[in-house]
């Protein structure tokens, strides 16, 4: 069943968000499934070594020719997204913008600059962000809030994932007024003074975007809002242990347990959760 493959693929993307999801209404989960197949899927294109080009492009214009057509692509991937984002009215400048940031990663780049890192997170994050308000049916008043909470959540992405974007030949954070020269990890052994300071203010930066998304969740309905606080939570855990030690960057990806996940879901169901200290 295409349910099914939207489930394995969300499931083996990410623990954080598959198992905050399953505190989702049945069909808000299904829909929120099928939203997560089509951007690992593009995501994983860009990403899996080595990286065939041909087939982000071919997977793009699958995509791009049902979209104006009408017509099945054939892909139960790309079709089911283009019913959720016919059915839930999602702007097709933001689907533009996500594919876009995934063919920014075909090639070995950096961001230099903020303006570069927010161009960049714009498409890959914020825009998901977007996709659930409207998978939630929510006001547009919270649209803003929603695209936050996504560039935060992104960001931490980014921290966590220094030393595995260091390989694919990417730095996401910029270097602009550091002592710094490169996030690699050898550099970041050189100067781990240097490095533990920028790692701290990178997330103070994230605690601030995070801060601001919170306002946000007035706007959503409290059955929805339990799994978006899990998922947030769970960030804001992740940027707590880095944060405690700096370097653990490049010894393993920092990511919450199931269990936590799980825990913080039901504690938040049973209105007993602590909030996260920011």
């Amino acid at each position: 069943m295409v349910a099914d493959r939207h489930e394995h693929i969300f499931r083996n993307g990410s623990n954080t968000y598959y198992f905050s999801s399953r505190f989702f209404p049945p069909q808000v989960r299904r829909d929120v499934y099928a939203l997560y197949g089509f951007v690992r899927v593009a995501d994983n294109l860009v990403d899996d070594q080595p990286v065939d080009p041909q087939q982000f492009h071919h997977f793009r214009s699958l995509y791009m020719k049902a979209f104006t057509s009408g017509e099945p692509s054939g892909d139960e991937v790309i079709d089911a997204f283009i019913e959720l984002q016919k059915r839930k009215i999602f702007d097709p400048s933001w689907t533009e913008a996500f594919l876009d940031s995934m063919e920014h990663d075909l090639s070995e780049s950096s961001c230099e600059t903020l303006e570069d890192v927010l161009t960049y997170i714009y498409g890959s994050a914020e825009v998901i962000g977007l996709f659930m308000a409207r998978i939630m049916d929510l006001d547009e008043a919270s649209f803003p809030y929603a695209a936050m909470l996504g560039r935060a959540m992104q960001y931490i992405n980014f921290i966590r994932d220094i030393a595995e974007d260091n390989e694919l030949g990417r730095r996401y954070l910029p270097l602009l007024d550091t002592s710094l020269v490169s996030l690699k990890e050898e550099e970041a052994k050189k100067n781990p003074e240097a490095f533990s300071a920028f790692i701290r203010k990178e997330i103070e930066r994230y605690q601030g975007w995070q801060k601001e998304a919170e306002k946000g969740y007035a706007y959503i309905p409290r059955r929805y809002r339990i799994p978006i606080m899990t998922a947030a939570d769970m960030y804001c855990w992740t940027a707590s242990q880095i944060a405690k030690d700096p370097l653990v960057v490049f010894e393993r990806q920092v990511k919450p347990p199931k269990s936590r996940i799980l825990r913080k879901g039901i504690a938040h169901m049973l209105g007993v959760a602590l909030p996260c200290p920011i």
